[in-house]
């Protein structure tokens, strides 16, 4: 394998994979990693994954409800999605919006993930301000902008759709007020803002997150590859090299970097979707005055294939998108070239400036398009953020450590339905090509 390349549909394991060549990495050193392993040891929870999900559902337990815990993560904590995202803390709906849940599940059901994936950043922006987690939070505001004419009337409806729910941090932007107080995008028709979206490093934000679940009390094995599970009605052995863990109950929290052989309860019941991200060199202060931009608000499109951007502390753009559905040629130059040819779309002075980081990371997705959270007898997940990672983590990880702990958690599909089966799940791969066909075309004729 290389060192560079992991493919959570091909690879028994991520473990030695490389580290992504980031921007987030560059403004920080990684800590010495706590060591693996070396006695036998038992607890009543082991955690497989030190990401976001891993190391808040680790310091729940310890901090709030006083369970013993471990967290296992095969690299070293920064090396998968939560190191190598964006860095946007919004209220994302996995790929459903709020009309679509409505009608598929009713009005309260919609109201109430309204409102758990609202909590999901308050919950963020507690964790930073109570813990003074320097992770560089940005002005807050999510920007969505219309892609087309159309895109423009349906963020209209989901705006005053909104409204309908209760909610009064939602407004419609025409182009003139996005021009006039946001940015100048040439591609935009218009834009709905929420208003408690915000940016941060995400890799000093789940730096941050190590260190509080260290002070809980929580031990956390880095290099720490579990190879096998050995399950029974009442206990988990978990085999990291010679060691053996035992646990009352275990939870998969490596979303897309889970393996193709962690549990049956999430084998072929996620598709990894890879997105690239290239940040460019710091502007001028007349570059930046020629785009037009005005704000740090993270921002995204209305597209199928979704860009989303923003403007980093020190002046650099940062632009993501989809990137490669093959893992072996996420290193293609097509895709870096495919944010460039959309950044210069957006914003045309920007079409020849230079890029210092280009690097790519996995995001899963459920075949419903929404997050699951659940418990079965004693084995948990958390997967399927479909991108909005960062912050829903947060609130998942709560619930999850609410569930280990034998609480009620609210009555949403989000926490009582599992994750269901990928048909034809071996050829999920060309399935996605095709869609991403589909979806270009789609795109461009609106």
């Amino acid at each position: 394998m290389s060192p560079n390349y992991y493919d959570p549909l091909t690879h028994k394991n991520c473990q030695a994979s490389g580290y992504a060549p980031s921007y987030w990495a560059s403004t920080i050193d990684l800590p010495l990693p706590c060591s693996a392993p070396k006695t036998n040891a038992h607890y009543d929870v082991a955690i497989i994954g030190g990401g976001f999900s891993g190391l808040l559902t680790a310091y729940y337990l310890a901090r709030h409800f006083n369970i013993s815990c471990c967290v296992l993560e095969a690299n070293q904590v920064g090396f998968g999605a939560s190191a190598r995202n964006a860095g946007f803390v919004l209220k994302g709906s996995g790929r459903l919006s709020y009309p679509q849940m409505a009608k598929k599940w009713g009005m309260d059901v919609c109201k109430g993930i309204y409102d758990e994936f609202s909590e999901a950043v308050t919950r963020v922006e507690s964790l930073i301000t109570d813990h003074n987690i320097d992770c560089q939070p940005q002005a807050k505001g999510y920007l969505k902008i219309a892609h087309n004419h159309k895109a423009m009337q349906a963020l209209k409806a989901q705006a005053s759709f909104l409204k309908q729910l209760g909610t009064h941090d939602t407004q419609f932007l025409t182009t003139s007020e996005l021009e006039q107080n946001y940015m100048y995008n040439h591609q935009a028709f218009g834009a709905m803002r929420m208003a408690d979206g915000f940016g941060v490093n995400p890799l000093k934000l789940l730096l941050g997150y190590r260190e509080i679940a260290l002070k809980a009390g929580v031990t956390l094995y880095e290099n720490a590859l579990v190879s096998k599970v050995d399950s029974t009605p009442h206990q988990h052995t978990l085999f990291v090299n010679d060691i053996s863990i035992s646990a009352n109950n275990v939870v998969y929290a490596g979303n897309a970097y889970n393996n193709k052989q962690s549990h049956s309860l999430i084998n072929n019941r996620y598709l990894p979707i890879l997105s690239s991200i290239l940040v460019t060199r710091p502007l001028t202060e007349e570059e930046l005055s020629q785009t037009g931009i005005k704000t740090h608000q993270v921002t995204m499109d209305t597209r199928t294939l979704k860009y989303y951007y923003r403007l980093l502390p020190d002046k650099r753009i940062l632009f993501g998108g989809r990137g490669a559905v093959f893992a072996k040629h996420q290193d293609s130059p097509v895709y870096l070239n495919n944010l460039k040819n959309g950044l210069a779309e957006s914003f045309p002075t920007l079409k020849n400036i230079d890029h210092d980081y280009y690097w790519n990371g996995f995001i899963a997705a459920a075949l419903d398009d929404m997050p699951h959270i659940c418990l079965q007898d004693n084995v948990g997940y958390i997967l399927g953020y479909c991108g909005a990672g960062v912050s829903f983590s947060a609130q998942a990880a709560f619930r999850m450590a609410q569930m280990l702990a034998k609480q009620t958690v609210p009555d949403l599909p989000l926490y009582q339905t599992p994750l269901p089966y990928l048909p034809f799940a071996k050829f999920r791969r060309f399935g996605q090509l095709a869609y991403y066909q589909y979806a270009q075309v789609k795109d461009k004729i609106g």
